[in-house]
């Protein structure tokens, strides 16, 4: 990570590459694909498909646009529509993970802690224990149990006062997004005390007439049974789940219909510090640490610190998050980045507005307009010559392309390949009639290149039933389709400026 600059030569050289030939002049770009600043030699310019031809086979309906510029000039050099704003879904991670670098730095590790609030003599803790979060998104079963641990090793046996559990290191939200239906694991609450990206592991399997379920905070060591969390099988076809908040806890019901033989799946979970709390329970009983109920402390109390469980350091936990597409993450060290950059959000609407500000400040964006940190709310709006600024900005930093994964290629059987000439690190974004990749590219390492393409059909999108938005109808095609046509553009780039 020693490519990674100072986030004050971060700010620096962004302001200074505001003069790059070509970037400032993405605001006055034409609507319609741009001639070709560069044809290959042999006439191959005359073989390779125009873009508009490309868009029209796609058969998308809605919008797309697109900006491809020279990674290293900013020189724009092919653009559909680029100021034209459309949803980024997972795109905007990207723009995040700058974000957290620039102010939060690349050696910021998340901090977890057990304070106690009272003296420990002889194994015996006068006062409370707390559980502090610090913001720590990637906080999973295995780091509680190793925290249990320690506290043994620290010398406590007993707890004569009360066991808190504190998450208001960040703001908290019941969702990240309140349009998603109730159930699916990418949706879950945001808290500064995190565990298991907010999911508790639902489980059955046929038992008789019946069935057997279980709701556990598992990793690859431990299977902590919850009770923050409960499900109740239900005789009915529709709907497969619904949701009520009981008294603090999250009560489902599942249709039987819908089960099966058997299966699991990750269901969100609303109160993300009572559930930290109760599997940090179980495990301090597994060494003979009697715990209380836990209880939500309204602010973070006093004390000695006890334990320290660090994260793994930013960097690592961007790359993670690139890779896997995690929403919680993307909100929680969007979260961090404001608050550290001295903003109090008190949603993730507000800290989103503030990452709006800092892109058009520092990164000279003319029009982003996100509503969170991790793109899942559709309301959010990035022009595709935005994203290519910025990464742009971002390479001649050393801060992002190191994090994005490799993109791979279909060959011409339909299968991804390694051995395809046009190499990609890129972040893809999908939503139901969304779609967006942003990146970099080069072929056969020749002039690298920076793109963004965001394609939307909003009429379709906004036609589909809370009920269906799941799996709605036509949406798989419609991916597809615009995944295609990515790989035609990306392909058509290659050959016309990168060769």
């Amino acid at each position: 990570m020693s490519d990674f600059v100072s986030r004050r030569g971060f700010l620096a050289g962004s302001v200074a590459a505001l003069a790059l030939t070509g970037v400032p002049a993405c605001a006055n770009a034409p609507s319609q694909s741009l001639r070709p600043a560069l044809r290959p030699a042999g006439g191959l310019a005359a073989t390779v498909p125009a873009a508009d031809a490309l868009v029209s086979k796609a058969q998308l309906g809605g919008e797309v646009v697109y900006a491809l510029a020279d990674a290293d000039t900013g020189q724009m050099l092919e653009a559909r529509q680029p100021q034209r704003g459309l949803p980024p879904a997972s795109v905007v991670k990207a723009l995040t993970a700058i974000y957290a670098l620039d102010a939060l730095g690349p050696s910021h590790r998340f901090e977890t802690r057990l304070i106690a609030t009272g003296p420990v003599q002889n194994g015996i803790l006068s006062g409370d224990l707390v559980l502090a979060g610090g913001g720590d998104p990637m906080l999973d079963t295995n780091a509680l149990a190793e925290m249990a641990a320690k506290l043994k090793t620290a010398g406590v046996r007993e707890v004569r006062g009360r066991f808190l559990v504190w998450g208001g290191a960040l703001p908290y939200a019941r969702a990240i997004d309140a349009e998603q239906p109730e159930h699916v694991g990418y949706n879950p609450a945001v808290s500064g005390l995190s565990l298991n990206f907010n999911r508790v592991h639902f489980e059955w399997k046929r038992n008789g007439q019946g069935y057997g379920i279980t709701m556990d905070a598992r990793s690859d060591r431990y299977r902590p049974d919850v009770r923050v969390a409960r499900m109740s099988i239900v005789a009915r076809e529709l709907p497969v789940y619904t949701y009520a908040d009981t008294q603090g806890v999250d009560q489902w019901t599942v249709a039987q219909s819908a089960l099966g033989k058997g299966g699991a799946r990750w269901l969100p979970v609303r109160r993300p510090d009572i559930y930290a709390g109760e599997v940090f329970r179980t495990f301090a009983g597994a060494h003979g640490i009697r715990l209380p109920a836990e209880g939500a402390a309204r602010s973070l109390p006093g004390g000695t610190v006890l334990v320290r469980q660090q994260s793994l350091p930013l960097p690592e936990i961007l790359r993670d998050m690139l890779r896997y597409s995690t929403n919680l993450t993307a909100e929680m060290v969007g979260l961090a980045a404001t608050l550290a950059k001295g903003g109090q959000p008190g949603s993730l609407a507000a800290s989103a507005n503030a990452m709006n500000a800092w892109a058009a400040s520092a990164l000279g964006l003319s029009s982003p307009s996100l509503v969170d940190h991790s793109g899942l709310g559709d309301q959010s709006r990035l022009a595709a010559a935005d994203m290519v600024a910025a990464l742009v900005r971002a390479r001649r930093q050393g801060m992002l392309p190191d994090l994005l994964r490799a993109y791979p290629l279909k060959d011409e059987k339909g299968r991804k390949t390694d051995a395809h000439q046009v190499k990609v690190n890129a972040k893809t974004g999908t939503l139901n009639f969304v779609s967006g990749l942003a990146g970099y590219m080069a072929r056969d390492n020749g002039r690298p290149l920076a793109f963004a393409i965001f394609a939307a059909d909003a009429k379709r999108r906004d036609g589909i039933p809370r009920a269906e938005r799941e799996r709605p109808a036509g949406a798989q095609g419609w991916n597809r389709r615009a995944k295609a046509l990515q790989q035609d553009l990306i392909e058509r780039w290659g050959t016309l400026y990168s060769a």
